[in-house]
């Protein structure tokens, strides 16, 4: 039985943290493995979270490889196990299994700049990315990060970017005008055509809204970047995580082995059912 690939490993979540309350709320758990037989990962790849008795979910594991003690995931509050997962507490045991995908090629991003551009929950499959090019900054070069919302109380990771302003270039944005909001107010892709960063010796990764996507892969390519500069995630529904049963397929590619990663030229190649 334990060489059974849909049985998940035992995990323990040690700390939760409220992200964003209301309607579309988001919580952020770090989870350590009850025995350890965990695994490693790596910048992109997912794991399937499971709530015992309610079911499972792929989530994108969000904390760099580069910490060993425990895994992290920001999830958002959506349907019945991620319902589940937001009323677990501290303490609480989940099953987990991965990891799944392929992953962001940060060995041949070396030596150029990284534009890092989220939206929403979008921000968490590329934190992991971002906190380990930060980790490794000697081996990049200019780090900055493109990041909005739909409010002010949308944001997710508050504290970490007000910490990341230190560190790299931060261009914040949220969709309606607030009081006391002195950032940009406007949709991502314009905050990003706006602010115009150069494709020169660049890599664009982005994640968000299929439709901010769009229009951010849109106004990259207006500033010059070419179609292997850019690099996104697929979010396709995935079930079992290991290209069987079909669900995540895009023709006859499977996003969980195949993806979730891909350059715009790799993702133009494909059909367009995603």
């Amino acid at each position: 039985m334990s060489d059974n690939v849909y049985i998940p490993k035992l995990s323990k979540i040690f700390e939760i943290k409220e992200e964003v309350t209301g309607a579309r709320a988001i919580k952020t758990f770090r989870t350590q493995f009850v025995e350890n037989n965990g695994f490693s990962h790596k910048c992109g790849q997912c794991a399937m979270l499971s709530v015992f008795g309610k079911g499972e979910s792929m989530i994108s594991i969000s904390s760099t490889p580069l910490v060993k003690d425990y895994l992290q995931f920001s999830i958002l509050k959506t349907g019945r196990v991620t319902s589940a997962l937001h009323e677990m507490q501290e303490g609480d045991v989940i099953g987990v299994r991965g990891p799944y995908g392929n992953n962001f090629p940060l060995e041949k991003w070396k030596g150029k700049n990284l534009i890092f551009i989220g939206g929403g929950i979008g921000l968490a499959p590329i934190w992991s990315v971002l906190q380990t090019a930060l980790a490794k900054k000697a081996d990049y070069g200019k780090l900055s990060l493109f990041y909005g919302s739909r409010t002010s109380q949308d944001i997710v990771y508050k504290e970490d970017l007000k910490e990341l302003k230190n560190d790299i270039t931060v261009h914040l944005s949220i969709d309606q005008k607030e009081k006391e909001w002195e950032e940009y107010v406007g949709f991502v892709p314009l905050n990003v055509l706006d602010k115009k960063p150069s494709p020169k010796n660049a890599v664009a990764i982005t994640c968000g809204p299929p439709i901010m996507i769009k229009f951010v892969i849109q106004n990259l390519e207006a500033l010059g970047f070419k179609d292997d500069q850019i690099y996104t995630t697929v979010e396709n529904k995935m079930k079992c995580g290991i290209g069987k049963c079909g669900r995540c397929n895009i023709g006859m590619h499977y996003v969980c082995k195949d993806g979730p990663v891909y350059s715009w030229a790799e993702l133009k190649k494909l059909p367009q059912e995603y």
